[in-house]
């Protein structure tokens, strides 16, 4: 036979003074398999047999083991119970025999209504995991029960009741009958949607509400609609809610008493004629069901508060690509009654400082389609590149149902740089189009997630552009997880500019590889072609590769190790690429995946190079 023993330890109390110690009872159960025993041990947790008389003790102890046995199927169980001490036990041994488990006779379960033809309901009837013959468990019914009740919430079946609900044992036949019925009545559909405090126009808001009137209501669409309104980032708050009214019968006012201060002297006054008869509730709600529609329909309550309209953030940084790094946005979630929004950026780090900005004009569906225009000035001093940009761009953005964004603009650039010692100033005027999808799960420290981005731009001297160039980069990364405790990295970068004016494609549409989130070990922009001099010029390909595998040590931290491969060059393909392999620490602060890696490069004459950042992949 099975043996289990549970050992339960009472803590002494003291309140107001000092109080004697109570101990739980220790048991030893014997004769049933883990789960009846972990139930077993459930019940008789909290016995203190100082309590109890030795009799009473006994008495206690049969009546929980059985209780406990029963949502398994056992109702008649043989209990054999020894004390250690008859007069201050301190320990119980409990020998159990189950006895003839009670078996199912009947399953009856039926569904009337609108349920009826409800394929939810249906499935979760047909997925019921007993049949007759087998032995009785609880749980699986009133799982059911508690599953076809919250469908009815979920699905606008608000009138429902169950017609039926018995669960029915026959210890002496050792026998049970299951009966379920559930009315669901009629099912609810959407009503109109009903706004208040909004600051934007009302058709605006019309737009992001998922349903049509007269939809089958679901409750997952409420809460999309909850989501699509708080994704606009225009509000400071949102509650959407169906109105759901107590009903006709709400409307007969019951009888009111009358207080002292409304008393008046009525001597001699004759008594007045008997007030007709008031309409009962009852009455004036079956008046009311003549006239009922034939569906009823659940109006939608919005009530928002406007978003603050200036929102400022700063925040402070170091990288070994850049050093330290400070940054500040100043965003306006709303500039109008129609939803346009302004975002503000001022980046500053030591080779870089660029300040840029975004209007986005959402259009019939705000949170896919909206157009934009963005605008900045950068200026860049790293090595050999020192550049001094400034740009416009007009684009229009798209999101599709599968993730995919698209996004399709017009750019006008005048960049002033130099590069390996080659000055120049050129104004670009070119059209470029980007498709991107980005998915993951947990995004502090995603446990699973891919990244894809491809852009194409395109500029010609036809239309003032001082160079001709087709450009396309492209560039992946994928996370997944191999057990609880592995994690893979992965990425792939690909770039090309076509063209026979090298000259006057400006450094920031050149290619530059190296650094953090490029080849580790080697520094930032570092891996390009050269001149005579050994300067950088930068490439018209690139190439990069990277695999990455993560073992977690403790609770948030994990141990790394990685290869990365890549260069940017002339002609395809290059003769070697850099490569670089080395070990890393990833710790999941409050503010984020801490990622320190020590890289050695191998074709390099440093011996290692140490790369730290705070955020994670993607």
């Amino acid at each position: 036979m099975d043996n289990r023993v549970f050992t339960r330890l009472g803590a002494g109390a003291l309140c107001l003074g000092v109080a004697a110690p109570t101990l739980a009872l220790d048991a030893s159960i014997e004769g049933v398999d883990d789960k009846l025993a972990s139930n077993i041990e459930i019940y008789l947790d909290d016995l203190e047999a100082s309590q109890y008389h030795p009799e009473r003790l006994e008495a206690e102890v049969r009546r929980l083991a059985a209780e406990a046995l029963r949502p398994f199927g056992y109702y008649e169980p043989s209990l054999t119970v020894r004390f250690d001490d008859p007069e201050a036990p301190s320990h119980v041994e409990l020998e159990v025999d189950k006895g003839e488990p009670v078996r199912i006779d009947r399953l009856n379960f039926v569904l009337q209504g609108a349920a009826a033809d409800d394929a939810p309901f249906t499935e979760a009837i047909e997925a019921y995991p007993q049949k007759e013959g087998e032995v009785l468990r609880h749980a699986p019914f009133d799982a059911l029960r508690s599953r076809l009740s919250s469908l009815a919430l979920q699905r606008g079946y608000f009138d429902w009741r169950f017609t039926q609900r018995r669960l029915e044992v026959r210890p002496w036949d050792h026998s049970a009958r299951l009966s379920l019925g559930l009315d669901s009545g009629q099912r609810y559909r959407f009503g109109n949607v009903y706004f208040q405090g909004e600051h934007i126009e009302p058709e605006r808001l019309q737009n992001l509400v998922p349903f049509e009137e007269g939809a089958p209501y679901l409750a997952g669409e409420v809460a999309r609609f909850n989501q699509n309104l708080g994704q606009t980032e225009w509000f400071g708050s949102v509650s959407v809610r169906p109105r759901l009214d107590q009903g006709t019968q709400s409307l007969a006012l019951p009888a009111r008493e009358i207080g002292w201060w409304h008393s008046l002297d009525v001597a001699g006054i004759p008594e007045a004629s008997s007030p007709p008869p008031r309409i009962s509730s009852q009455a004036l709600g079956a008046a009311a069901k003549l006239q009922a529609p034939e569906t009823p329909r659940v109006p939608i309550d919005v009530l928002v508060t406007p978003a603050d309209r200036h929102q400022f953030e700063t925040g402070i940084g170091y990288a070994t690509d850049v050093g330290p790094r400070a940054r500040l946005t100043w965003d306006q979630p709303w500039v109008n009654r129609y939803g346009h929004s302004w975002d503000h950026d001022l980046y500053v780090s030591g080779p870089e400082q660029k300040f840029s900005g975004t209007y986005t004009m959402p259009l019939e569906d705000p949170l896919r389609d909206n157009y934009e225009l963005q605008y900045g000035i950068r200026h860049k001093d790293n090595d050999d590149t020192e550049s001094l940009e400034a740009s416009v761009e007009f684009g229009r953005r798209w999101k599709f149902d599968n993730g995919w964004e698209q996004y399709l603009y017009v750019r006008s650039t005048y960049e002033d740089f130099t590069q390996a010692g080659e000055s120049n100033q050129v104004l670009l005027l070119y059209p470029g189009v980007r498709w991107s999808r980005t998915r993951t799960r947990n995004p502090t420290f995603p446990t699973w997630g891919d990244r894809q981005q491809l852009t194409v731009q395109y500029s010609n001297e036809a239309w003032g552009s001082d160079a001709e160039f087709l450009r396309v980069n492209g560039d992946t990364q994928w996370i997944r997880m191999l057990g609880d405790d592995n994690r893979f990295v992965g990425r792939l970068g690909v770039g090309s500019v076509s063209t026979d004016d090298f000259g006057n494609v400006p450094p920031s549409l050149r290619f530059f590889t190296g650094g953090d989130n490029s080849v580790r070990g080697y520094s930032y922009e570092s891996l390009s072609p050269e001149d005579d001099e050994g300067r950088l010029i930068g490439g018209e390909q690139r190439f990069v590769a990277s695999i990455e595998a993560q073992r977690r040590v403790a609770d948030k931290w994990w141990l790394a190790s990685f290869v990365d491969t890549g260069d940017a060059f002339t002609d395809w393909w290059p003769e070697d690429l850099k490569t670089g392999a080395g070990l890393g620490v990833r710790w999941i602060s409050p503010v984020g995946p801490i990622r320190f890696d020590v890289a050695h490069p191998f074709d390099d004459e440093d011996a290692y190079r140490i790369h730290f950042s705070i955020g994670p992949e993607f």
